[in-house]
Formats: structure tokens, sequence, C-alpha cells
């Protein structure tokens, strides 16, 4: 496994990076939260250690920016805020799992493979089709026949829930949770500012639209009219 360690206590973090190197993995470590957003943008790593209280940018902002961004590597939170509201708020914040301080390093490399695990059997699934409409996770790429089609990092995420769920009707509830990780209803029209946006992107030009609105439920996606 490659693995970025992001922990502002050099000393820790030096101590993560020999163990993880000991055991067989390649580690290397940022000490703030700018250095650390800037290396999980630029490289593909298997999983980010991120500690929760960061210079510059907090740990949940690192995590929150790259969901936001469309990076889904899995992130473990360290931190030595461990009660039960401080796990929720980093898991709801887009971490996949969250570690209190003092922690023993068995048990940190253990969830650090199953987060790997639970990645590789996510990625095997790397293309999501609905009709002529090819979305490539890895990529990136968004292809609607033989036309490539450009989307902002929330819209491809948009998508890409749409698509997992083709043939289904996504509420607004389901969208706010898993699109913006909203755990309440904001009451603004977010939701149908970006819908709109990417059934001009996905459909427009096109005979059959593959974007529905279902009226008083939600939305779906799906090949063919009905």
């Amino acid at each position: 496994m490659r693995l970025l360690i992001i922990e502002d206590d050099r000393d820790a973090a030096d101590y993560l990076v020999k163990a993880f190197r000991e055991v067989g993995h390649v580690a290397e470590a940022a000490h703030d939260g700018e250095d650390g957003l800037a290396r999980a943008l630029d490289t593909p790593y298997d999983v980010l250690v991120v500690d929760r209280m960061l210079p510059k940018l907090d740990g949940l902002t690192v995590i929150g920016t790259l969901r936001a961004k469309g990076i889904e590597t899995p992130a473990l939170i360290l931190s030595a805020l461990g009660q039960v509201d401080d796990r929720v708020k980093g898991l709801r914040a887009g971490g996949d799992d969250y570690l209190p301080k003092p922690y023993s390093f068995s048990e940190l490399l253990a969830r650090i493979e199953v987060l790997a695990r639970r990645r590789g059997a996510r990625q095997e699934e790397t293309e999501l089709r609905v009709g002529n409409l090819h979305l490539d996770r890895l990529s990136h790429m968004v292809r609607r026949g033989e036309e490539e089609i450009t989307l902002q990092p929330r819209e491809f995420r948009l998508l890409e829930y749409l698509m997992q769920h083709a043939g289904q009707v996504v509420t607004r509830t389901m969208l706010l949770e898993n699109v913006w990780d909203y755990h309440f209803d904001p009451q603004t029209n977010v939701i149908d500012v970006h819908i709109s946006r990417l059934r001009s992107k996905i459909d427009k030009g096109f005979s059959q639209p593959l974007l529905h609105t279902i009226r008083g439920t939600g939305y779906m996606i799906r090949d063919g009219a009905r």
C-alpha cells in the first residue's frame, strides 16, 4: 500500500512512516493541512491517515475538500478528540474511520488494511453506463455517444450517484446525504440548480433524455422514456 500520513507532530509522523515501511508499505508524511491536501490531490494514495488538529487546514477540511473534488481515497482520522460527537463529525466530513489517540499501531494497521480491501472491492466497478452515457470513475471522463462531457466535481459526483442507482428513484434526502453530505435539509435550491445544469450537459442535443424528474419524489436516470 501507498500511504500518506498528515500529522503535524513530526515525531509521531516519523514513527508512523518508519513503522509502515517496516511492514512493507510505502509511506510518506505531510506536516500541515495545506501540504497534505496538495499531495492527496496530486498523488494516488491507497489510504490517508489524517490528524484532525492540523496547522493551516484542519483534518476535516482536508478530507471535505478532497470529497468535494471527487477524490475518494479512504481516510482514517486520528484525533485526541474521541467523544461520540467528535467521531460523528469526522465520519460525516467524509472520513472512513476514526481512531482516537492514544492508539496501538497494530490496531491502526488492521484498520488501514480493512479500508484498503474495501477500496479494492469498490474499484472493481470502475465504469458506469446508462444507454450511451459512459462514466469512468478512474479518469473522471464522461461521454455520451462520441461526445465528451465536461463536468464540475460536484456535477460528476451527482451523476455518479444517479448512475449507481440507475432505474431507481433517488430522493432529495438521498442526494443531500450522499452527494452534499448534509444530514439535514438546508432549504435551498442547490439540488435543483445542479440537476438543471447536469441535464443540460448530458441531455441537450440528444433525442432521448436520460435524466428524469419524478414529481413529488425525486429524480431518476434511465435508458429509454417511459
